[in-house]
């Protein structure tokens, strides 16, 4: 199986469009039987978690009753990539594509989101500010408490008021209190070391349970959302309509209309608490350190609202995949125009990139590799195949690896490279990064040929109990 993209605009209508808050989604989900309704009460600690676990990859699951919250939690939407590329109407192996391609629109004519005074976000104002009725839930058994893993933040830049869209993992440390991750190279961390070395705070929004235009936007890597642009216009443009934004009560900074619950606050200035342990998208623990600290002014919701949370596992490299995968792509292509296809191996999250490519001359596909290390600065390895290997078949790519790769010359070691801190292998904030040619030799020789069969329509056949 050969997978090849075609770089070029394509104008597209998608179910998405119409996908604005968790309840469409629940509706759309039922009615195309991807939802599974959790009818017993569940622990918001370890237990809800635990039991969507074993459901990591398919459906989506619905817990209708959490003990001592008020409130049922959606979990797995992001986890099925085929799912996600139902709502764009293609296939997965397109979507980031299709993705780019709303992108690259936005860029040439972009969408100003709408400010309004009331929206179902803001329907209840909690009068008690109290994380602890939220049914946020403690996800692994060394978690240091409950998480917001899905919510989104929106931020304002303290000079220009442009802003800035972002996901972090954040700790509930009191009633009023959370604790979080800043990524240093990250919008939100610029914006708040300006804000903090004029001894101010930085004032947020906290977004729970909005629609995957508006994660997409979020998780938008700076190479394709510059500093200078409201990535509210991403969302708007898969949208195909503005997005619509509620003032909020006690913060100068606007939160999403349609969204589940609205956490108001400020980034303190000069304070750090600890964070952590966490059950990072890695498979380890986030170590606890002392980090920066979010103090609750408002909290808002809908009448009835959905909480949406999702496992540190497929959900979150799904979404950061998928809006960077195209990018890269456009990147690697850039410099190495053989390049045909990329895709984060599953299970690397993310730090494998296979690189498909049409080697036409020796020494191509190094220059794939480094290019590839250039285009992002947290992979840890690169693979780079020839055309007839499954990129998204992790057995098809190791059987490349396992009897094309010459190891005493296919390997290709960078090592002292700046790798990233979430990973245990990271020390003093360095790694060795490595390239494996799993390409055939030029001139391409017969016992390189792959053994292929009759491709036949099973339809064809009537064969009893299939």
């Amino acid at each position: 199986m050969s997978c090849r993209y075609t770089v070029g605009d394509e104008s597209v209508d998608f179910a998405a469009r119409d996908l604005i808050d968790l309840q469409a989604y629940v509706a759309y989900l039922e009615q195309h039987d991807q939802l599974l309704r959790v009818k017993n009460e569940v622990d918001p600690s370890c237990v809800l978690a635990g039991v969507a676990k074993k459901f990591e990859g398919g459906k989506v699951l619905l817990f209708e009753k959490v003990k001592g919250r008020d409130h049922p939690v959606l979990i797995g939407l992001y986890w099925n990539r085929d799912l996600l590329a139902q709502f764009f109407n293609t296939t997965s192996d397109r979507l980031p594509f299709v993705l780019r391609d709303e992108i690259r629109a936005w860029h040439k004519s972009p969408m100003e989101p709408i400010i309004v005074d009331r929206g179902p976000a803001n329907e209840v104002v909690e009068r008690d500010l109290d994380l602890a009725k939220l049914p946020i839930p403690k996800h692994a058994e060394g978690d240091g408490g409950p998480y917001l893993t899905s919510s989104v933040v929106i931020a304002k830049d303290p000079d220009t008021g442009v802003r800035n869209l972002s996901i972090h993992r954040m700790m509930v440390v009191g009633a009023n209190r959370l604790t979080l991750l800043l990524e240093e190279l990250g919008h939100l961390m610029d914006y708040y070391k300006r804000a903090e070395a004029r001894g101010r705070a930085l004032e947020l929004t906290i977004n729970n349970g909005v629609d995957f235009a508006v994660n997409i936007a979020a998780a938008s890597p700076a190479s394709v959302a510059p500093i200078e642009m409201d990535e509210l216009g991403i969302a708007s443009q898969i949208r195909g309509a503005p997005v619509e934004l509620i003032r909020a009560r006690t913060v100068d900074v606007e939160a999403i209309a349609n969204a589940q619950f609205v956490i108001e606050g400020r980034l303190l200035p000069h304070v750090r608490e600890p964070e952590g342990p966490y059950a990072e998208v890695t498979g380890y623990y986030a170590s606890r350190e002392a980090r920066w600290v979010f103090e609750v002014t408002a909290i808002t919701r809908r009448r009835s609202p959905i909480f949406h949370s999702i496992l540190s596992g497929k959900e979150v490299y799904n979404a950061f995949a998928m809006s960077a995968e195209a990018g890269i792509f456009e990147k690697i292509r850039s410099t190495v125009p053989g390049v045909t296809a990329v895709h984060f191996s599953d299970g690397s999250v993310p730090y494998h990139l296979v690189v498909q490519l049409d080697k036409r001359f020796e020494g191509n596909q190094r220059n794939a590799m480094m290019a590839a290390f250039l285009a992002h600065p947290f992979l840890k390895m690169v693979t780079v195949v020839d055309q007839d290997v499954d990129i998204f078949s992790v057995h098809d790519v190791e059987w490349a690896v396992a009897t094309r790769c010459r190891f005493e010359t296919g390997l290709q070691l960078v090592p002292e490279s700046i790798g990233h801190r979430l990973n245990p292998m990271v020390d003093n904030d360095k790694w060795t990064r490595i390239g494996i040619d799993a390409t055939v030799p030029l001139p391409r020789e017969a016992k390189f040929a792959r053994a292929t069969m009759m491709d036949v329509n099973i339809d064809d056949f009537d064969i009893e109990g299939a």
